[in-house]
């Protein structure tokens, strides 16, 4: 006795499936599938993309077949399935579309592979084909309990840190525990653009932060428009389509942009929306360099790892930085010692290099010169978050300017470059800045 729920590998995505169904005068037609999903222990749901033949055989003839192939051995399974609706709404056809759009925005036909519909079959047979394998399967790891024990666990780190940073580094440091896959990131959203930066990430040669991903672009940028968890099992199938249509991308701020993290030989891939309080703070995003790394169990664990993670980043941030009073000014000028040090600042984009290597851009680079400007003019180092929310000159949104996260971002990226400035935390909403040297500022 075969059981849907046991075909689960099947429903991955890495080998295509294939339909095959007859004309009313018994012609039949044969279609391979992008999508097929279990819906339940007695139904599947089909992307229609292009099927217009298929649909045509299933309105004159509601009984169809599908060949449903396991990718870990090869295992092969009839299953004798019957029409019983097509949906273009709801929360399974929503899915639905959002995994299509994120797979074909990889070889960049996610204009092209639009789901027109989700069909829907409720199966009355299974059957195993015969055929010498070889090989036992490789179990998937589909086991609920370790995953949800692993979450609580990374849950409970989370909710003993307080400031930003830490937050996000219980997230990064817990995935491994969780999945076992140490390379994965952090991005949050911009408030005042459509594109995510990344804050902070794990296993790759660089950290990538302050890269940026544009909302709807790639697995990322898919997940935080449609608000919903992206997992792709075979990338090797996305690149065989692609190969042919891939072109190659230039751009004139090539200098001011900063690479986003990522693994060459990634397979798998999953991506999951940080939403609080009905807002979209981030991506939680991991990959693997094997085929079928994430299991359905491990969605389940990751997007209530994503809520939480999210949660406690909205919390940190709206209590973070309120300073009971602003830092006192130091009377006297300057007096660091060292080697000195270039700093230009670009006012068009607000772009900062430091002895002409690109540092930054954007809100983070415009706070880092204002506070150069206060150390240069009043020998200050010493601030908190409250009076750079208060100063005109910065130009923050009155609500939700995120500062918390802009310094943070800031302080990352300067440790990043070894940069001869620090941002040391001296409390709870205060910094110092600390210089290695004396500072040379060109507006």
């Amino acid at each position: 006795m075969i059981r849907l729920r046991d075909l689960s590998a099947c429903f991955e995505g890495v080998i295509p499936s294939i339909i095959a169904t007859a004309a009313a005068d018994g012609t039949p037609n044969i279609s391979y599938l992008s999508h097929v999903t279990l819906v339940d222990d007695e139904r599947v749901a089909l992307s229609n993309q292009f099927f217009s033949k298929t649909v045509a055989n299933v309105q004159a003839n509601p009984a169809a077949g599908l060949l449903l192939v396991d990718p870990r051995d090869g295992g092969q399974y009839r299953l004798d399935v019957i029409f019983e609706c097509s949906l273009k709404t709801g929360e399974l056809f929503e899915d639905m579309a959002s995994q299509l759009r994120a797979t074909s925005a990889q070889i960049g036909m996610a204009e092209v592979m639009r789901l027109r519909s989700v069909d829907v079959y409720r199966v009355r047979s299974i059957r195993a084909v015969a055929f010498p394998a070889t090989a036992a399967a490789a179990p998937l790891l589909s086991e609920a309990s370790p995953r949800l024990t692993a979450a609580a666990a990374i849950i409970r780190r989370i909710s003993l840190e307080a400031d930003l940073g830490s937050v996000i580094d219980a997230i990064l440091d817990g995935l491994r525990d969780l999945t076992g896959c140490g390379n994965g990131m952090v991005l949050l959203k911009d408030p005042a653009g459509d594109k995510l930066v990344t804050i902070g990430s794990r296993g790759y040669e660089r950290t990538g932060i302050g890269s940026e991903v544009p909302l709807g672009e790639g697995v990322i940028g898919m997940a935080a428009t449609g608000r919903r968890p992206v997992r792709i099992s075979d990338m090797s199938r996305a690149r065989r389509f692609g190969s042919a249509i891939r072109a190659s991308s230039t751009d004139e701020n090539r200098t001011r942009i900063i690479p986003l993290p990522g693994m060459p030989d990634a397979m798998s891939h999953i991506a999951l929306p940080m939403i609080a309080q009905g807002a979209l703070r981030g991506v939680l995003f991991l990959e693997s360099a094997e085929r079928l790394a994430f299991t359905r169990e491990d969605e389940a664990a990751l997007a209530v790892v994503a809520a939480c993670g999210a949660a406690a980043l909205a919390l940190s941030e709206s209590e973070g930085g309120d300073g009971l009073s602003s830092a006192a000014p130091a009377a006297g000028k300057p007096t660091a010692t060292g080697r000195p040090f270039r700093i230009v600042h670009h006012a068009y984009d607000d772009s900062v290099f430091i002895d002409n290597e690109y540092l930054i851009k954007g809100v983070p680079g415009r706070l880092l010169v204002y506070l150069l400007r206060l150390h240069l003019r009043d020998g200050r180092s010493d601030f908190s978050n409250r009076e750079i929310r208060l100063a005109d000159e910065l130009r923050l949104p009155e609500f939700k300017d995120n500062l918390e996260t802009r310094l943070l971002l800031l302080r990352r990226r300067l440790d990043e470059k070894a940069a001869p400035i620090r941002l040391v935390r001296t409390g709870r909403g205060r910094f110092k800045l600390d210089l290695a040297g004396p500072p040379h500022l060109v507006e």
